[in-house]
């Protein structure tokens, strides 16, 4: 896939990313969505766990490879990025990308709620509809298997859907979106993470400080001891960057 118009793209790990802050992304996946022809688009907002992960899974970074978009989601990418291309690369981070396209489009949006538990896509949607006045295309958790991808992509599709919220974590979301993307048909597809529990209440959004910083990830593993795993792939993502630095250098 190409890169944005007008945006430079670089790599990061042998992936890549777009050098694009919140607001452009915001006018980019507008016009997506404007698009009579309803090309389907992938995003992915990229932070130190996807290269992690990705790096031991080829049909995850495959799925990165071919994202229409990729954007700095986490302070880990920024700092990445200025150690070893000497590039400053803005942040547009998932949750504000969603909250930004439902503020813009409002009603002109038509959300499929795709992932978490049962239940919560449910109270996702009934918030969103509440709050911005979208439209609800669709709701499904995300507690199904690979075996039932096909099924679940063309109820996508059946919807009518112009924005698809995936929430099924890290790896599974992308691969998904970008698998079944013909079959999905959505101008505007995010892998979204905990941004469904967000919108839904089971997850409490960053201090608006940490967001600011860019650390909100260090507010998130020491408030939730189910994130507290998520802190060696930190510490290995910190590692591979002056691992890196080094033998460029």
């Amino acid at each position: 896939m190409s890169s944005p118009a007008s945006h430079p793209r670089l790599r990061l790990f042998d992936l890549p990313l777009d050098v694009i802050d919140l607001s452009d992304t915001l006018t980019l996946l507008g016009a997506w969505l404007a698009d009579p022809a309803r090309t389907p688009h992938t995003v992915v907002t990229l932070n130190p766990e996807i290269i992690v992960q990705s790096r031991g899974h080829p049909e995850f970074a495959q799925a990165v490879q071919d994202a229409d978009l990729i954007t700095a989601d986490g302070v880990g990418i920024v700092y990445a990025a200025k150690q070893l291309r000497q590039q400053d690369v803005p942040r547009a981070p998932g949750f504000d990308i969603v909250k930004g396209l439902m503020e813009r489009h409002g009603a002109g949006l038509r959300v499929f709620f795709l992932g978490a538990k049962p239940g919560v896509a449910e109270a996702a949607a009934q918030h969103a509809a509440r709050d911005y006045g979208v439209g609800v295309a669709g709701i499904h958790h995300g507690y199904f298997g690979p075996e039932e991808d096909e099924r679940v992509a063309q109820l996508v599709a059946a919807s009518g859907a112009n924005l698809l919220l995936t929430a099924m974590g890290a790896g599974r979301q992308e691969v998904f979106n970008q698998q079944w993307r013909g079959v999905l048909g959505v101008p505007v597809m995010i892998g979204c993470g905990g941004v469904v529990d967000v919108l839904a209440g089971t997850a409490e959004l960053a201090p608006a400080w940490t967001r600011k910083l860019g650390v909100e990830w260090v507010w998130r593993v020491a408030g939730d001891r189910k994130r507290w795993n998520r802190a060696p792939r930190l510490l290995h993502f910190v590692q591979m960057v002056g691992a890196e630095k080094r033998r460029k250098g």
